[in-house]
């Protein structure tokens, strides 16, 4: 079993997400936040139901809340929904 999401884990997720991945977190603004003029989001926080993200859009920063289609149960969950997510949004976006 994989460790449950405590707010280190969610810092830890969201530090890789947007050192290593900006690009799969803009694309979860702009197709899962329906930000389609954002030109770059960070993820701020994530916890079993959904994560929030900042999005930026002509200077103007907003927070965007994207929900999960299920509950995560750890931190590999969220890296498999992740994973899946983008996938879904190359198609979609």
């Amino acid at each position: 079993m994989s460790d449950p999401i405590t707010p280190e884990i969610s810092q830890r997720i969201c530090n890789h997400m947007n050192d290593d991945h900006a690009d799969a977190v803009l694309m979860y603004a702009k197709v899962f936040g329906n930000v389609a003029t954002a030109t770059s989001a960070s993820m701020v926080a994530i916890d079993p139901q959904g994560m929030d993200l900042m999005t930026q859009t002509d200077g103007t920063a907003t927070p965007v809340r994207i929900t999960f289609d299920h509950e995560l149960q750890d931190s590999e969950d969220a890296h498999q929904t992740l994973i899946a997510m983008v996938k879904q949004a190359r198609v979609q976006g």
